[in-house]
């Protein structure tokens, strides 16, 4: 090979590598019997209690989570999720023994530093939890998995061996433990006020119903949603069908005056959840704040809203970037979803 292609080899693999490493790739979820846990981008993981397997939905659900940042100073936190915003004083017991207690407010109920720490010991060790106010008993969360899922926690932020390992400790001191990564940074384009933008032509919507697919859906649906971005630009939501829970658009750039719009599918550095399957992205329970730049998309599993998955993106001025995703795999009971990926987002500064 020549110097001059060797040159070129090495750009072109630079090139790719700089786009590889722009494109984000949320964390995934593992399942131990009742428990689930996934980890985000910047080492954070969450490990949530589900239902036993086949088991009903209870008339007071309660639910339990361990989350814990990554890096050697990181301590775990145990909060609890009820179907309530009564503020009340809560105790555990671990296979009848007090371990901890709390006072919640708004429904969930925090726990913090060491007596967290015991507290997540002792579910990992336990057989039984019971959640009481009182004398009254709140729940049962299973504890089948917790060990495993805490084990995995502790192998994923680099803690096994470590002093500060919940489960898998050993003599190696907090040092040793690898450092939280930095945050990816996300830069937004402003969206500055200006007039709605002027209702589509009849030959706009044929247009846009051609480009989608979406033109049986959009004849019983209401009219697309449309968001200006800037002068001679806006985000336009093509409803492209709905479900008891669930309602699809598809996310559209059109550009020029009205009348002679031209028609582009957006731009995503990560599509979101519902477009693996289509030749364009899927929205799902679209929603788009233009003070943020901010466009959402959150996708049940079923209507208790107990699993599904759920990305939010700022627009750059090119294109629509993942800032947030979570996700919950398993349709048992936990409607507290799982962050699998975080970045930091700052306002571009004006010139």
């Amino acid at each position: 090979m020549g110097a001059r292609h060797f040159l070129l080899a090495v750009m072109a693999c630079a090139v790719s590598a700089s786009a590889s490493a722009q494109t984000p790739k949320p964390g995934s979820l593992e399942t131990y019997k009742d428990w689930t846990i996934g980890c985000d981008n910047r080492g954070r993981c969450e490990a949530v209690s589900l239902l036993a397997e086949g088991a009903n939905w209870p008339d007071n659900p309660v639910m339990v989570g361990i989350r814990r940042d990554a890096g050697p100073d990181a301590e775990p936190e145990v909060w609890v999720g009820r179907d309530t915003t009564e503020p009340a004083e809560l105790s555990f017991f671990i296979d009848g023994r007090r371990i901890a207690g709390a006072i919640g407010t708004d429904g969930e109920t925090k726990i913090g530093g060491s007596q967290a720490a015991a507290l997540a010991v002792a579910m990992a060790r336990g057989f039984s939890l019971e959640i009481r106010s009182g004398a009254k008993l709140l729940g049962r969360p299973s504890l089948a998995g917790s060990g495993a899922a805490l084990r995995y926690m502790d192998a994923q932020q680099g803690r096994a061996g470590t002093t500060t390992a919940l489960i898998a400790m050993g003599p190696l001191r907090a040092t040793a433990v690898r450092q939280a990564p930095a945050a990816p940074t996300v830069t937004r384009v402003p969206i500055a006020s200006a007039p709605a933008p002027a209702a589509f032509w009849r030959e706009e919507l044929t247009a846009l119903g051609s480009l989608t697919g979406c033109a049986e859906e959009m004849r019983s649906a209401p009219p697309p949603e449309q968001h200006r971005l800037a002068k001679g630009e806006e985000l336009v939501l093509v409803p492209c069908g709905a479900g008891a829970y669930n309602f699809t658009a598809v996310p559209v750039i059109a550009t020029g005056v009205a009348g002679r719009r031209a028609f582009r599918f957006a731009a995503f550095d990560y599509l979101p959840g519902w477009s693996e399957d289509a030749a364009h992205p899927m929205l799902v329970n679209a929603s788009w704040s233009p003070e943020q730049s901010r466009l959402e998309s959150h996708a049940k599993g079923r209507g208790l809203g107990d699993c599904g998955g759920s990305e939010a993106y700022v627009w750059d001025g090119v294109r629509f970037r993942l800032v947030e995703a979570a996700a919950m795999g398993e349709c048992r009971g936990a409607w507290h979803w799982i962050t699998t990926w975080s970045a930091r987002v700052v306002e571009k500064a004006e010139r």
